[in-house]
């Protein structure tokens, strides 16, 4: 996976503010006056700009929630677009790591899911204040 974009993308200062799984949802790209939003490891990525994940498009269904066991597969199954992946195999824990670095390399972060447990696999010591 190539992490650079092929243009330069200037990109805003990441954001720190709490996102309710309510409005997350409401950021699938299906509710008129709602960005679109993408989660991962409880990270929010404005992704609006991008074709792929408006309704109807083949990454819509990561739209709206945290869809880290998802992309962690490479999975375009609903069901497994959800925030648990800590159970994963070594293979997926860094495919799912690729997919990070490649969202934070080309959209904004616009903050954390509300009450997201899910950004490390370190359990002892994980913290999810930065």
């Amino acid at each position: 996976m190539s992490f650079e974009p092929k243009t330069k993308v200037e990109l805003d200062p990441p954001k720190d503010d709490v996102i309710s799984l309510n409005y997350l949802s409401k950021c699938d790209g299906q509710h008129e006056g709602y960005p679109t939003y993408v989660a991962i490891k409880g990270t929010v990525f404005d992704v609006s700009g991008n074709k792929a994940y408006a309704p109807g498009a083949s990454y819509n269904v990561f739209a709206g929630k945290d869809a880290s066991r998802g992309l962690a597969q490479s999975s375009l199954k609903a069901e497994e677009c959800r925030p648990e992946w800590q159970d994963l195999s070594a293979e997926h824990k860094k495919t799912l790591a690729d997919w990070f670095t490649f969202f934070s390399k080309r959209y904004n972060i616009k903050g954390k899911v509300e009450g997201a447990t899910n950004f490390t696999d370190e359990v002892e010591g994980a913290s999810a204040t930065s």
